[in-house]
């Protein structure tokens, strides 16, 4: 992953709760920064990599994900004194998706993924818990008429308790039946017999590594932060095993839906 260094603080990004900003980086591109410092912590950034990472490996579209490193400097420039307290907050190693110039927010009733792509975006959350795909919320944009996947925050709940975890990782996952294209995710048994082998543990090993040690928060279980990524990979290759609750979950959801 490569890492921009930001140059400019544009405008916040008002949506949600974490403020994230439109920022100019050094590489002369625009990005919409997530703030290690807002109030979702670094557990969020933690998600937003994995989970996009991972959707990138299943060849979902995922705007470039990056490193971005944030100086405290910047804060001195922004009038809301809001606004400094998070540039301050969040000093250091953060993270940031391309920004897609023009795009529009997903509208089911305007928007219609092909039937696969559905399928897949829909497994996709199911394997990792992502609760923010819902009609009043979808974290989808379309480009070039496409839609493309962000904000991936709220996913991977299981790491807000740790303990129990990984037992709990072949469970269902409940709330995919208020996924905004379950309706349209009529090839869920095909994707589920395909896209599990993009994902080997070397993969999926690749990706959580990349995540920064000063960004996994202590806990008793772990010794080292290598042994908390060690987790996330155990947790997720148990979710992968075969049969995946998730996805039976996903297929009964959506017939209980038509």
């Amino acid at each position: 992953m490569r890492t921009v260094t930001a140059t400019r603080y544009v405008t916040p990004l008002r949506e949600g709760g974490s403020l994230p900003a439109l920022v100019e980086a050094d590489d002369d591109g625009l990005y919409v920064l997530k703030f290690r410092g807002a109030g979702q912590g670094r557990r969020a950034l933690v998600a937003e990599l994995i989970a996009g990472e991972l959707a990138r490996a299943l060849g979902l579209p995922v705007p470039e994900i990056v490193f971005i490193e944030l100086d405290a400097a910047l804060a001195r420039t922004e009038p809301d004194p809001e606004i400094q307290d998070l540039i301050r907050a969040s000093a250091g190693l953060n993270l940031a998706l391309d920004y897609l110039p023009g795009a529009v927010a997903f509208d089911p009733l305007v928007h219609r993924p092909d039937a696969r792509l559905a399928s897949a975006i829909v497994w996709f959350d199911a394997l990792v818990s992502n609760v923010d795909r819902t009609p009043r919320n979808s974290n989808l944009l379309v480009w070039h008429r496409q839609p493309w996947l962000i904000d991936h925050g709220a996913a991977l709940i299981f790491h807000h308790q740790w303990d129990g975890a990984l037992e709990r990782a072949t469970r269902p996952f409940a709330p995919i039946r208020d996924h905004v294209l379950l309706g349209a995710a009529d090839q869920l048994a095909e994707v589920d017999a395909e896209l599990p082998a993009r994902l080997t543990p070397e993969v999926i090993g690749s990706i959580v590594d990349l995540v920064p040690d000063d960004w996994l928060d202590a806990h008793p279980l772990f010794a080292t932060p290598a042994a908390q990524r060690a987790a996330y990979r155990h947790y997720l290759q148990q979710r992968l095993q075969a049969p995946r609750a998730f996805a039976e979950e996903a297929l009964r959801a959506r017939s209980l839906h038509l």
